[in-house]
């Protein structure tokens, strides 16, 4: 009964931090909490050390979601690559947790024991793309984050269980 106690509490600071982290979120739509929009390309108005570029742009099925690019030499990999155009690839269902697909060019892995969670955008073996619409936990490497959707939105945008779909990524 103990156990039980802890667990509720913890999982409820868990949800208060997350909350409080989740006040700072943009809408899909781009728009900030006070209704002023951030222009596109100019999200989050900073730089990293991949260059002008602090976000990525992902279509799935008429959809554009924004999301933050991670910074290691994954991430600026998949810049450089964004750099020469869009990259359009088929992904599928695997695990009921994500949809996985073969990016068609190997990046360098900076692999490491991560928890992913909905909205995470993950490289797997090098050569996969895995977007994350439930939780898992294994060695992979982060390239970034869809920013401003919740699990539930997640599993819609990504037809979680519903097979194969197109996804795009882009730097526009």
């Amino acid at each position: 009964m103990k156990l039980l106690i802890s667990l509720i509490i913890s999982l409820a600071a868990l949800l208060f931090a997350c909350s409080a982290c989740a006040s700072e979120a943009l809408s899909p739509s781009g728009e900030q909490e006070d209704g002023s929009s951030i222009p596109e390309g100019d999200i989050g108005g900073g730089q990293t050390e991949i260059g002008e570029y602090s976000y990525m742009y992902i279509y799935i099925n008429g959809n554009k979601l924004t999301a933050e690019i991670g910074d290691n030499s994954s991430a600026e990999a998949l810049v450089k690559l964004l750099k020469e155009g869009d990259i359009t690839y088929a992904a599928d269902d695997y695990g009921n947790f994500e949809k996985v697909g073969s990016l068609g060019h190997t990046l360098p892995r900076n692999d490491e024991r991560i928890t992913a969670r909905p909205g995470d955008v993950i490289l797997y073996l090098g050569s996969n793309i895995c977007l994350y619409y439930g939780v898992n936990t294994y060695n992979f490497t982060r390239l970034g984050s869809i920013v401003g959707h919740s699990e539930g939105e997640m599993r819609t945008l990504l037809s979680a269980g519903s097979g194969e779909i197109s996804i795009t990524l882009s730097l526009t």
